[in-house]
C-alpha cells in the first residue's frame, strides 16, 4: 500500500496527509507545501559509536569560541564563533549579506583559517571581483561556485576548511529527494545535511537565509529550529546603517545588536555609532531633542526632530512619521494639546528621526514631546540637553529601563543636563545636572 503524503506548514511547522490552502494551526495562507511520504520511526535499537560520559567528564576544549575577525559580530555571537557551530544569516536581498561574510572570510584566513566560500547565487569571477574590491583576497580563502549538495560536500573534502560559508542555503539541492531548489523538503534535506557534517566534523558553518516581504525567513521555520544560532541582518538601503541581532543564541546572550557602516569600502564596525543618529548645527535648532534609545543592552544616542506648520483652517492637517512608532507619535501630539495646552490643531506636524534610525519604545516620548513644543513656539533647546521618559495620556511622565546606563552613555558624549521622570534623588551622574 502506497504511503500518503505529508504536507508542511512552512511557517508554524504544521503537518497533515491533506493539503490545504489555509495553515489550520496559524492561519497563514499558501503556507502547506508538500514534503513526502509518512514513515514510521523503527524501534530496533542501533549501535553505539560514542558512548554517553558523566557530564563533567565531557571535553569542552574544541567548543570555544573563535573569533571571526569582526568585534561587532563577535559582540552579538557571545566571543565569536564556535566550531561545529550553525548559523543562520538572515537578511533582505542586497541589505549587505554577501558582503558581511566576505569580511569574515578574510578576517578568519588572515587568522590562519581556512575559509570554504560557496556561493550558488553568483559566479566565482564576480565573488572574487567583489572581493578584491573590499580587499579580501588570502591564499587561505577558498571559493567555489555550486548549486549540488553532493559537489558542496566534495568541496568540503577536498579543501578541509575551519569555516564554511554557504550563500545560500536556498539555492543548493539534492538529488536524493524531490522538489525545486528553495522548497521545503529541499531546503530540509540539505540544511539537515551541512548541520550533520558541521557537527561531525566540528566544521563551523555559516547558511545565509533569504527573507521574504513579511519578514520571515525564507523556507522557513524549520531552519531556525535545526540551527544554534539565527542572525538577522537589518538596515534599510537608503541608509549606510546596518544592525546584526540575534534572535537565537545556544552560545551566548540574544539581546546584543552589532552595528556596520555600509560604504564604498565595503563593511566596518561601529563601536560607537552615535555620530550617525546626529545632525550637526552650529547653534540651536527649534524642533530638536536628543534622547538616549537601548538597542539590546547598548545605549544609542537618537535624534528626533519636528516641524509643525502655521495656524490654518485645515480639518484634516497632514501628520507624517518617520523612523517613529506612528500610533505612540499621534497619542503625544493628542497629549501634548489637551495636556499642555501647545495648540496643534489645524497644525501639519512632521516627525522624523536623523539618519534613518527606528524609535519605538516608550522612553522617547518625552523627547518627541520637547521636539514637538521646540518646533510650535519656535525656541530651540540647549544643545547639551537629553530627555527620556514615558508619558502618560494623563500627561505624566514614566520612568523607563535602564535610565541610569542611558544617562551614562550621554554624560560620556558631553551632554550635562538630563530631563528625566521624577526619581527623587536616585540619579547622581557625575557631570550632569538631572533636571
Amino acid at each position: 500500500m502506497a504511503k500518503p503524503d505529508l504536507y508542511r506548514c512552512t511557517e508554524c511547522g504544521w503537518s497533515g496527509v491533506k493539503w490545504l490552502g489555509q495553515c489550520p494551526e496559524c492561519q497563514a495562507w499558501g503556507s502547506v507545501d508538500e514534503v513526502g511520504g509518512v514513515t514510521k520511526a523503527s524501534l530496533q535499537p542501533g549501535r553505539i559509536i560514542t558512548p554517553a560520559k558523566p557530564i563533567a567528564e565531557i571535553d569542552v576544549a574544541s567548543a570555544i569560541a573563535r573569533s571571526s575577525g569582526v568585534p561587532e559580530l563577535d559582540r552579538v555571537l557571545g566571543g565569536g564563533i564556535v566550531p561545529g557551530a550553525a548559523i543562520l544569516l538572515a537578511g533582505e536581498p542586497g541589505v549587505g549579506k554577501s558582503t558581511l561574510l566576505l569580511a569574515v572570510s578574510a578576517e578568519s584566513a588572515k587568522a590562519n583559517m581556512k575559509v570554504l566560500y560557496v556561493t550558488g547565487e553568483e559566479s566565482a569571477s564576480q565573488v572574487r571581483l567583489r572581493a578584491e574590491r573590499l580587499k579580501a583576497l588570502h591564499p587561505n580563502l577558498f571559493l567555489a561556485a555550486e548549486s549540488d549538495l553532493g559537489v558542496l560536500l566534495a568541496h568540503v573534502d577536498q579543501v578541509k576548511p575551519d569555516l564554511l560559508i554557504v550563500d545560500s542555503v536556498q539555492t543548493i539541492s539534492t538529488q536524493s529527494v524531490d522538489g525545486s531548489p528553495g522548497g521545503v523538503t529541499q531546503v530540509r534535506e540539505v540544511a539537515g545535511a551541512l548541520i550533520r557534517v558541521a557537527k561531525e566534523r566540528a566544521l563551523a558553518t555559516i547558511l545565509v537565509g533569504h527573507v521574504t516581504k513579511d519578514g520571515s525567513i525564507a523556507g522557513p521555520r524549520l531552519l531556525e529550529h535545526l540551527v544554534d544560532v539565527v542572525l538577522n541582518f537589518e538596515g534599510e538601503k537608503h541608509t549606510r546603517l546596518r544592525l546584526v541581532r540575534a534572535i537565537k543564541n545556544r552560545f551566548g546572550a540574544t539581546d546584543e545588536v552589532g552595528c556596520f557602516d555600509l560604504n564604498e569600502n565595503g563593511i566596518e564596525g561601529l563601536a560607537d555609532p552615535t555620530g550617525l543618529f546626529l545632525s550637526r548645527h552650529s547653534e540651536p535648532v527649534p524642533g530638536t531633542c536628543i534622547t538616549v534609545a537601548m538597542e539590546g543592552r547598548r545605549p544609542l544616542l537618537a535624534e528626533i526632530q519636528a516641524l509643525v506648520g502655521g495656524a490654518s483652517n485645515n480639518t484634516n492637517p497632514r501628520r507624517t512619521t518617520s523612523g517613529l512608532d506612528n500610533a505612540r507619535a499621534m497619542m503625544t501630539l493628542a497629549v501634548l494639546e489637551l495636556r499642555a495646552g501647545i495648540p496643534l490643531a489645524g497644525r501639519d506636524t512632521y516627525l522624523a528621526t536623523v539618519g534613518g534610525m527606528k524609535l519605538t519604545e516608550p522612553a522617547a516620548d518625552l523627547a518627541l514631546a520637547l521636539a514637538v513644543g521646540s518646533a510650535a513656539k519656535g525656541l530651540a533647546l540647549p544643545s547639551d540637553l537629553i530627555a527620556l521618559g514615558e508619558v502618560g495620556l494623563a500627561g505624566e511622565v514614566r520612568k523607563v529601563n535602564g535610565i541610569q546606563q542611558r544617562l551614562n552613555e550621554a554624560a560620556r558624549l558631553g551632554f550635562t543636563r538630563a530631563i528625566v521622570p521624577d526619581l527623587k534623588g536616585e540619579l547622581k551622574i557625575p557631570g550632569m545636572e538631572i533636571l
